[in-house]
Formats: C-alpha cells, sequence, structure tokens
C-alpha cells in the first residue's frame, strides 16, 4: 500500500468518525455541467441555487480560497470554495477530508471571475464516494498501451478524446437505426449460439451445453438465421449484435466485435450498394456533421457516390495482372507468383482454382491500395459459397467495400435456389477435407429452409467497430472497443 492510500484510508475513516456516509445511496443535481454553463448568465443573474454533481479533476488551494474543477458525463465546470463565506471549520474539514477523484454534491450560485470563467460558488457539499486509490499522474503517452484498455475507465476519466470517441460510437449506431426505421426495416434478433456456424469463413469458438450435452457454436455471423426470417414472411430485416471469431488480434481485427447485418427481400446487390453508401453517409452527418474525416495525412470522403470497380478489373488496373491471366490454374499461378513474397507463394501453391487464385491477387496486390471508399464488386463465385451467381456465371453478385486498405463490408445477392446451394455446400465439404479449415459448413436446417421458398433477396454486412474507426479517424480497433479483448495479465 502506497502511502498516499494509506493517507485516503485516513481520511475515509475520519469521515465515518463524524457520523457522515461517505457512501449515500442518493443524490440530487439541479443541473448538468453543460447545462449549467450554456444557462450560466441567467443564472449569474438570477441568483438561483444551483446543485451540481461529480467527480473532482482538480483542487488548488490559495490561502482562504480553494478553486476546483467537477466533472460529470456531460462536461468540466469550475468552482470556488470561499473560507470567508463557508467558515474556518468546514473550510478546514473539506481540506481534511476531500481528494481529487473523490465524487461530490456541491450547491451554490453562479458567479464570473475576474477573467470572466464561469464557477460556481460553494455554499454547501455533500460526499457522494470517497475515492482510495489516486488518478494516475502521467496517463498521457503511455507506452503499454494494454495498460491504458485494461484500465479504461482510467483512460475515461483522463483523456477526452476517448471519452467523445465512445459517445461518437453511441450516435453512429443510433444514425444507422434512425435510418432503418425511416425506411420500413424491422430490427431483430437471432441466436449467439447456434448448432451449425455460418455466414462467413471464420474459426468458431466452441462451448458445450451440459444439460443438452452438446456442442455450440458461437456465431460467426446472423446471416444464416436473418434469412430464415425472409422465408417466414419479413421483408426487411437487421440485426446489431455481437459476433465471434477464433482468430488473430491486429488492428483491424477483435474475436469479439459487431455486426450489421440486414435483409432486404426483393431487392439486389444493386439495392445493396446505394444502401450501404448511404448508411455511411448519413451516420457521418447525423454524428459529426460532415462526411469529411481527417486519417493522419489522408482526408477520407465519405459522400456519395463512391467509386466502384469489378474486382477482375482492380486487379488489372491496381495489381499490374491482366484480366486473360485468369485463364488456368497453373499459368496463372506461375504469373501471379512473380508478384509475390515468398511467404504468400507458398499460400498460392495450396489453392486449387482460379477463382481462389483471383481473390488472393485482389487480396495481396490491391485491398491496402484501397483508400478512398471503394466498392469492388462480382467476387469469383468459388469464395462465395452463398451469393447469387452474376451473367458472368465465375461470379457472382457480390461486392465489398473498403477504405484506408481495409475491408468495412460484405454484401450480395442473396443464393436462394435450393439445388445450386446444396451443389456449393458439397463443394465447400471437399475445400474443408482439401485442408481449408474455414470453409462455409453444411447448414442443412437452412437448406430445408429455403426449399420452402425464399425470395430474392439483398444481404448487408458492415463490421461496426471499423466502421467507427473510419468516422472517427481511429488506427486501432481497440481504440473504438470500450474493452477490447487482450491476454489474460500473469500472476506474478
Amino acid at each position: 500500500m502506497t502511502q498516499e492510500e494509506q493517507d485516503r484510508l485516513n481520511r475515509l475513516a475520519a469521515i465515518r468518525e463524524t457520523g457522515v456516509d461517505p457512501y449515500p445511496s442518493k443524490t440530487s443535481r439541479t443541473h448538468e455541467v453543460r447545462a449549467f454553463l450554456s444557462d450560466f448568465n441567467r443564472l449569474e443573474s438570477s441568483g438561483d441555487r444551483v446543485t451540481l454533481v461529480g467527480r473532482i479533476r482538480l483542487l488548488r488551494k490559495h490561502g482562504g480560497l480553494t478553486f476546483l474543477q467537477l466533472q460529470d458525463a456531460s462536461g468540466t465546470s469550475q468552482l470556488a470554495l470561499k473560507r470567508d463565506e463557508v467558515g474556518e471549520d468546514v473550510y478546514s474539514q473539506f481540506h481534511a477530508t476531500v481528494d481529487v477523484a473523490d465524487f461530490l454534491e456541491v450547491h451554490g450560485t453562479a458567479f464570473a471571475t475576474k477573467k470572466g470563467e464561469p464557477t460556481l460558488n460553494i455554499q454547501a457539499y455533500k460526499m457522494l464516494t470517497k475515492s482510495t486509490l489516486p488518478l494516475p499522474e502521467k496517463w498521457h503517452g503511455v507506452s503499454d498501451i494494454e495498460t491504458r484498455f485494461r484500465k479504461r475507465y482510467l483512460d475515461l476519466i483522463m483523456n477526452e478524446d476517448v471519452r467523445e470517441r465512445m459517445m461518437k460510437r453511441t450516435r453512429i449506431i443510433s444514425a444507422i437505426r434512425e435510418l432503418l426505421d425511416v425506411k420500413g426495416f424491422m430490427e431483430v434478433e437471432t441466436p449467439t449460439l447456434q448448432p451449425i456456424y455460418g455466414g462467413g469463413f471464420a474459426k468458431p469458438f466452441v462451448t458445450h451445453h451440459n444439460a443438452l450435452d452438446a456442442d455450440f457454436f458461437l456465431r460467426i455471423s446472423d446471416e444464416m438465421y436473418l434469412k430464415r426470417l425472409l422465408v417466414g414472411g419479413f421483408e426487411k430485416v437487421y440485426e446489431i449484435t455481437k459476433v465471434f471469431r477464433n482468430e488473430g488480434i491486429d488492428r483491424d481485427h477483435n474475436p469479439e466485435f459487431t455486426m450489421f447485418e440486414a435483409q432486404v427481400a426483393y431487392e439486389n446487390v444493386d439495392y445493396g450498394m446505394d444502401l450501404f453508401e448511404e448508411i455511411f453517409e448519413y451516420a457521418a452527418q447525423k454524428a459529426l456533421g460532415t462526411t469529411h474525416v481527417q486519417h493522419e495525412e489522408v482526408l477520407i470522403e465519405l459522400q456519395r457516390p463512391w467509386k466502384r470497380m469489378r474486382l477482375i478489373d482492380s486487379v488489372a488496373e491496381i495489381g499490374g495482372l491482366p484480366t486473360e491471366t485468369w485463364g488456368e490454374l497453373e499459368p496463372a499461378r506461375a504469373v501471379l507468383k512473380e508478384k509475390l513474397s515468398k511467404k504468400a507463394q507458398e499460400e498460392v501453391g495450396r489453392i486449387t482454382s482460379v477463382g481462389e487464385l483471383l481473390a488472393f491477387a485482389f487480396e495481396e496486390l490491391v485491398e491496402e491500395k484501397l483508400i478512398q471508399p471503394t466498392i469492388i464488386y462480382d467476387y469469383p463465385v468459388e469464395v462465395s459459397p452463398l451469393a447469387k451467381r452474376a451473367s458472368d456465371k465465375r461470379f457472382v453478385e457480390r461486392f465489398e467495400a473498403f477504405a484506408l486498405g481495409s475491408e468495412i463490408g460484405n454484401n450480395y445477392s442473396e443464393l436462394n435456389d435450393p439445388v445450386d446451394l446444396e451443389q456449393r455446400f458439397i463443394e465447400e465439404k471437399d475445400r474443408e477435407k482439401a485442408g481449408f479449415d474455414e470453409a462455409h459448413q453444411t447448414d442443412f436446417a437452412y437448406l430445408e429452409a429455403i426449399k420452402h421458398g425464399m425470395p430474392p433477396a439483398c444481404g448487408l454486412g458492415i463490421g461496426i467497430d471499423r466502421m467507427i474507426m473510419l468516422l472517427t479517424g481511429a488506427k486501432n480497433i481497440k481504440e473504438v472497443i470500450l474493452f477490447p479483448t487482450l491476454r489474460p495479465e500473469q500472476e506474478e
């Protein structure tokens, strides 16, 4: 125990000895800090009594005058405690018991200092929470970034930028819901525990249900259940939910993340492209007041329309491999290897189809170069088992959106032909047997559902965390998740 902690515990004991509860359950206030500051002129002229509550962030004593800063969720305000007004006993008791980081209820009247700063003149106060640990003196510039994430509560106290980013996150998600409500969508809830995982290429987390004596998977997507609702007669459904993928952690990936998924009956991928752009533009305007977002030296423009390119054309234009490259597997493999690092060449050797090879070429040669928001469409059928085929049967009606070199969404015209889907499930099973451990699982219950008839539909998926990164200028996904997944701390 540090001396500072011991001193605070002594002050806590001193408060209790006076018969005062340092952790009362009831408090009251007349104004949040923001409201106090915005209504300051009227409050100063009227002399109305004001009650504020919050955490003490700063405490400076100058003889018989003490200035404080009080912080609540809406902002920070200056307070003043004057010995001549409250009396020596109250003034001395205050300094004997109150520390920075304590929560107080303060009562007083508004006045402006000689410098014109809005201030509350404290006439009475009450302890709401006595803190027994101090706030860190040095928080900004912490070299171990995980320290900030493990103690996010301190990060939120000490870093206004972090608080503002998290508030923007809430406003962005609210804007998505607002837009979809206007468009007649219905928000739904689907299972987190699934007997068969699907809707994406990813390794799942596995858990066991004791009463049923059965293994379940934490969902990697909610897509397969949303499409069941289209079979059931709903036409516009969406969900904003947590999904879980047992994969690596880096600047763009967290094992637990938030996904937006929508299914729209009687629409196709063209509708999805338009809606995708509209969601980003609308959310930016509502949450930020602009469609411009600064990312270091790059100014991202989210206003519609975005650039759109066919995947095969983007590999030709940006990756430098002409469209005629993708005729036969072995010649295409040889040409692509010349463009890749040694490690990537090893991966190419395991690919068994031209479509997969083309998709890999895009990932290696194009994706990281897509800085401004860009829609890439017409994906190879081999990497899109749930999407409807395009007019060119090598491809499907699927698009992904990219910005700052990362994918921000995946969307397509849904495959509702059960014969075609069953064949693709067979092909995915063959890929799994060949060693592709992220192959899409065969979901016979879903297959049975669409045999009853699923209308033509468009599916839309957006990684909410990456969307927040894009709209707030964050460089790491951990910056936009309040409590990101971290390696457990080792006991000493």
